[in-house]
């Protein structure tokens, strides 16, 4: 009996081990989840400091600063290459993905540089006929396509205008199709280009692909004038460089005291009057002495009353360890007291309110006595009118007659 109880154990054993194997090597034969595919790409500008788009290489191979021509929205366009072929994720391009033509040649750029050339005769033809239309805009720019079947002109503009007549004189002279686009003054100065009161040129004519968000919040976290001659660029509006190191500035800031803020010092205790963020230094003057205001690294001071709080704190109030004590002169109330005193000055309240008249009930005596004279006036008028007696007059209480 024991033997066969021995191998009916092993015979468990052994379809487990079976059932095992079977459930594990499935799983170990299963196919890996399928990956996002990836796309190959060619990154291609069509404008200096422009944006970068992507095209699909059509088994070209090229390399960064190549010239190539691609196919558009807007026509054929010409363009230099800024990322080689490489491969990307499908969720970064946007489909359908257009295709690059052809590697452009050297007949493409003398063509391309023709092009230029006629873009600047059609300026001058386009203001003639914006003065001649007597229309309030002005002309930025004129763009051909590559394959030069349309003429863009980009122009300014401080009120919507009505070009169409425009339009249909300048298609009557360059025989193409005529496209006019109002731009904003930033984009004017992106075009046009020139140097910033840095004496450098524009950072949106020379790598700026994008128009960032810039507030006057950014100049003020920098220390800087807020005259808007001094933080504006060239397009009147606030000059970008004013983001670069705002990421910088926000973090500094959280580890230096602002302006105005009571600190206590290894000196003692002072109101920070000017902030350095990035050096990590705060300058502060001293409350006990009139001297001129000394430089403390941010780590050597301790803020103990905030910027707009009117809690006064003195030297008194500072212990060694710099923290602020409490005034054994007014010892703080526990919340029984608390409760207390809150109770009492509740009651005392509802007893004033008690032994003060009510204003709506002495309206209502003083409506009442007015109605009861009145009704008695009346009744002394209709018994004299029954009496027979005519043009009487009632005596007034203060001894005037009324009739």
């Amino acid at each position: 009996m024991n033997q066969e109880n021995d191998r009916s154990t092993e015979q468990d054993r052994t379809v487990s081990t079976m059932s095992e194997q079977q459930i594990l090597l499935p799983s170990e034969d299963m196919p890996e989840t399928e990956s996002e595919p990836d796309v190959e790409i060619v990154g291609l500008r069509f404008r200096p400091a422009g944006k970068t788009y992507y095209f699909s290489p059509a088994g070209l191979q090229l390399k960064a600063g190549d010239s190539a021509i691609g196919e558009t929205a807007r026509g054929m366009e010409l363009g230099v290459v800024t990322i080689a072929n490489r491969m990307v994720r499908k969720s970064e391009i946007v489909s359908p993905l257009r295709s690059i033509v052809r590697k452009a040649t050297a007949e493409d750029l003398s063509h391309q540089e023709e092009s230029r050339r006629l873009e600047t005769e059609a300026l001058g033809i386009c203001r003639e006929k914006i003065k001649k239309h007597g229309l309030e805009m002005d002309l930025v720019s004129a763009e051909y396509t590559f394959d030069r079947s349309k003429l863009l002109f980009y122009f300014t503009a401080e009120n919507r205008v009505d070009f169409r007549d425009l339009v249909k004189d300048l298609a009557s002279v360059f025989r193409t199709r005529i496209e006019l686009r109002q731009i904003g003054i930033r984009d004017e100065a992106k075009m046009m280009g020139g140097f910033g009161v840095c004496g450098r040129p524009f950072c949106c004519s020379t790598f700026l692909s994008d128009f960032a968000q810039v507030s006057i919040k950014m100049a003020k976290e920098q220390n800087f004038s807020l005259n808007s001659a001094k933080i504006s660029g060239a397009c009147g509006r606030l000059m970008c460089c004013l983001r670069y190191e705002h990421d910088a500035y926000e973090e500094a800031l959280r580890c230096t005291p602002p302006n105005g803020s009571v600190v206590s010092t290894p000196a003692g205790i002072g109101t920070v009057v000017e902030t350095r963020p990035l050096l990590g230094l705060v300058k502060v003057r001293l409350d006990d002495k009139n001297d001129t205001p000394k430089l403390y690294a941010c780590t050597d001071v301790k803020i103990l009353r905030g910027k707009g709080k009117t809690d006064s704190v003195s030297a008194s109030d500072i212990s060694d360890s710099g923290d602020a004590l409490v005034s054994e002169s007014e010892p703080p109330l526990k919340k029984e007291e608390k409760s207390d005193r809150q109770v009492g000055k509740r009651r005392s309240d509802k007893d004033k309110r008690k032994s003060l008249p009510s204003a709506a009930a002495t309206l209502q005596a003083e409506d009442a006595t007015t109605v009861d004279n009145s009704a008695n006036r009346n009744r002394t008028r209709i018994r004299n009118r029954r009496g027979g007696k005519k043009n009487t007059s009632s005596s007034h209480p203060n001894g005037e007659n009324t009739p």
